[in-house]
C-alpha cells in the first residue's frame, strides 16, 4: 500500500496539492511539519503530525521538526479566536529545549533517513525587517493575504486581527522557503487549520525559485460528540510523564468512546489494517470487553512512554481493581484514587499496637460516627488495602504504604485515604 493510500484508509488525508502522489513516487522526499514552543511539553493534538512524519519516514522519506522559536514568538492566528499572549525569548527557548526528547520516542533520528529537529528562531530571530519585506513581502498582495479563511475569520470578527498576526502566514511562508533552500524540503504536513499557510509557502518557492512544493493536510480530529479531541476536564493531555503521569495518559484513551475507538486506531497507532479490522470484529461483538480500547492504550501508552511507562499504567490501573497496591509508588496511589475524600492523623498513634480500626474509620472521618463504623466492619465490608478486616482488629504504620497513605476500602465502591502526619 503505497503511503497516501495509507493515509486515505485511516482518514488522515483532508487534502493536498496536485500531483502529490506522483512526487511521492518519484524518490525520497524531504519533508516537515511545525510545532508551536507554547509549553515545555507536546500534548496528544500533536502525536498526529508528529506520527504523520513517522509515516513519512517508515515509507522512506526524510523529516524536519521544525520547532517555532521564531514564529512562537509571534503567534498563529489559524483556529484561534483572540490573539495568543505573546511569550518572552526566554519562555521560547527553554519551551524549544523540551519537545526533542518527546519527538525521538516517535521520530528515527539515526539511518539513512534520519529525523532532524531544527529552530526557526536561527532565521526569522536575525533577518533584518527591510530584507524580508523586499525578499518576500513583495510577493504577497494583501488581497491574497486577507483571502486566508486565518485572516478572514479573524478580520469579520470583534476581535480583529493585529499586524503582528497578520504577518504570520508570511513567516511560515519563509520557513517553507528556507528549508527548501537548506535542506531540500518539497512537501510540509499539518493540521487542515494550516491550509493557509501551507499553500503561502508553496507559492513563495514557485514565485522564487520556479520549482514546484507540496502541502498535504490532515483532518482536524474531534469527538463523536463533537467536542475537541485531547481535551479534558483537568486540561490537555501532555506527552510529558511529569505533566500527565502515565496511568493518567492510559486512562484517556482506554476511555475512549466506542464511536471514536476504531478511528483513534487508525489514526495514533501502528497496528496495521488487518490487525484494526481483526479488533474491529471483535469490538463489534463485544463492545462491553472493551477490546478495542485496551489494545489502543497499550499502542499509544508504549509509544510515548515506553515499555516502562505501560507496564506502571497497567500496575496502577489492575490495583484499582484489587491489585497490589504495594507495587505503586504514593505518587500513583494519589493518581490512582484521585478525588477520593482523604483525612491526615498523626502517625504517632499508628505506632505500637495502633488503633481500632472503629476508631481509625470514624476518627478520620471516613465514617459519621463509630457506631456507622462498627455496622460497616461488623457486616464484612471495610477492607485496608485489599485484606477484609474484622472489628478487632488493629490498624499500625505497618498498613500504611510506603509509610505514608492508608487506604481503606468500604464496600464496592468507597474509598478512603488516611495520609500518616509526622
Amino acid at each position: 500500500m503505497s503511503l497516501l493510500d495509507d493515509l486515505r484508509w485511516r482518514g488522515l488525508v483532508y487534502d493536498h496539492t496536485p500531483g502529490l502522489e506522483d512526487h511521492l513516487a518519484s524518490g525520497p522526499v524531504t519533508a516537515y511539519c511545525g510545532f508551536d514552543p507554547t509549553a515545555d511539553s507536546l500534548h496528544i493534538g500533536h502525536l498526529l503530525p508528529l506520527m504523520g512524519l513517522a509515516r513519512l519516514q517508515r515509507h522512506g522519506h526524510r523529516p524536519v521538526a521544525l520547532v517555532g522559536g521564531g514564529t512562537g514568538l509571534i503567534g498563529d492566528p489559524s483556529g484561534k479566536r483572540a490573539e495568543r499572549t505573546l511569550q518572552t525569548l526566554e519562555q521560547v527557548e527553554a519551551n524549544v529545549r523540551g519537545l526533542r526528547a518527546q519527538m525521538e520516542a516517535i521520530l528515527d533520528f539515526e539511518g539513512e533517513h534520519a529525523a532532524k529537529v531544527m529552530n526557526n528562531a536561527d532565521w526569522l530571530t536575525t533577518i533584518p525587517l527591510t530584507d524580508f519585506l523586499r525578499d518576500v513581502g513583495k510577493h504577497f498582495t494583501i488581497g491574497y493575504m486577507t483571502a486566508k479563511e486565518s485572516v478572514k475569520s479573524r478580520l469579520d470578527s470583534e476581535v480583529g486581527l493585529s499586524f503582528t498576526e497578520f504577518s504570520y502566514q508570511l513567516l511560515q511562508a519563509y520557513d517553507f522557503l528556507v528549508l527548501h533552500e537548506r535542506e531540500g524540503v518539497t512537501l510540509q504536513v499539518g493540521g487542515s487549520d494550516q491550509w493557509g499557510n501551507i499553500t503561502a509557502g508553496t507559492d513563495l518557492i514557485r514565485k522564487t525559485h520556479g520549482e514546484k512544493a507540496h502541502g498535504l493536510v490532515y483532518p482536524l480530529v474531534k469527538n463523536a460528540a463533537g467536542t475537541k479531541f485531547g481535551k479534558t476536564e483537568a486540561g490537555a493531555v501532555w506527552l510529558d510523564p511529569e505533566r500527565t503521569s502515565p496511568y493518567r495518559f492510559y486512562q484517556f484513551w482506554l476511555g475512549t468512546d466506542d464511536r471514536d475507538v476504531i478511528d483513534r486506531l487508525k489514526s495514533f497507532t501502528w497496528l496495521s489494517r488487518e490487525e484494526i479490522e481483526a479488533l474491529e470484529a471483535e469490538h463489534a461483538e463485544a463492545p462491553h470487553r472493551r477490546i478495542a480500547q485496551k489494545a489502543l492504550a497499550e499502542a499509544v501508552t508504549a509509544m510515548v512512554h515506553g515499555p516502562d511507562g505501560l507496564a506502571g499504567a497497567q500496575r496502577a490501573t489492575d490495583a484499582l481493581f484489587g491489585g497490589d497496591l504495594a507495587a505503586l509508588s504514593v505518587r500513583e496511589i494519589g493518581e490512582v484514587f484521585e478525588g477520593v475524600p482523604e483525612s491526615a492523623m498523626p502517625a504517632s498513634a499508628f505506632e505500637g499496637e495502633g488503633l481500632e480500626i472503629v476508631d481509625v474509620l470514624a476518627d478520620a472521618g471516613a465514617t459519621k460516627s463509630k457506631g456507622e463504623a462498627r455496622r460497616l466492619v461488623q457486616g464484612g465490608g471495610v477492607r485496608i488495602g485489599n485484606e477484609k478486616v474484622d472489628a478487632e482488629r488493629r490498624v499500625t504504620v505497618a498498613d500504611a504504604l510506603h509509610g505514608e497513605v492508608i487506604v481503606v476500602r468500604m464496600g464496592k465502591k468507597r474509598v478512603h485515604l488516611v495520609r500518616l502526619e509526622r
